[in-house]
């Protein structure tokens, strides 16, 4: 019986996608074949193919050229036993001057919010395919990681990752209060969980 479990266990460990780990670990996770559509917090890959993988200081060098930097971080969620006579007021910080649409990087996403997205990264870049776009979340998040696939697919070609996202940057930098992008926002809130 315990051979069988351990040949179960080792069977669903080849089937299923692992989670990435982080880049000291010994696990490696390959990149999928598509977009992430498991959980959006977990390890992700090292590297997004057609894009290039940058860090905090990388990005303060690439800041005098002005690339669109996309926020791509889940919006919080008023608890649900948050008192009623009180008000929600949360603030999302983030990177100075970024584009903050919460949960653009989920998948799927609904075909009319996929069409918002490249269509306000189209008018973010001034239809500019080769102008420098950066996405981020948090650290272990596979938002930034499927809104920066969604990019290279859609044929952008000068894409960079931030993997350590907003905390990365905030460890050395100072944030900024951001609102989310008024067209993302416009349309219906958007679709799924962390």
């Amino acid at each position: 019986m315990r051979a069988l479990l351990r040949g179960a266990a080792i069977l669903a460990a080849l089937t299923v996608p692992a989670a990435a780990a982080p880049a000291d670990s010994p696990v490696n996770v390959p990149e999928p074949q598509g977009l992430w559509t498991g959980p959006q917090r977990g390890y992700t890959p090292a590297t997004l193919k057609g894009a290039t993988v940058i860090d905090s200081e990388q990005l303060a060098t690439m800041l005098p050229e002005r690339p669109v930097l996309l926020d791509v971080v889940l919006a919080d969620r008023k608890p649900a036993n948050f008192p009623a006579d009180r008000p929600w007021l949360p603030t999302h910080r983030s990177i100075p001057d970024a584009v903050w649409m919460p949960g653009a990087g989920v998948a799927p996403l609904s075909a009319e919010r996929e069409a918002l997205f490249l269509r306000r990264v189209g008018e973010l870049t001034g239809g500019d395919k080769g102008k420098a776009v950066v996405t981020f979340c948090r650290p272990e998040c596979w938002g930034s990681w499927n809104a920066g696939r969604r990019l290279v697919e859609a044929g952008y070609t000068n894409v960079h990752w931030l993997p350590l996202g907003v905390e990365g940057w905030q460890d050395a930098r100072d944030t900024a209060v951001v609102k989310p992008d008024p067209a993302w926002a416009a349309l219906a809130p958007a679709e799924p969980e962390r």
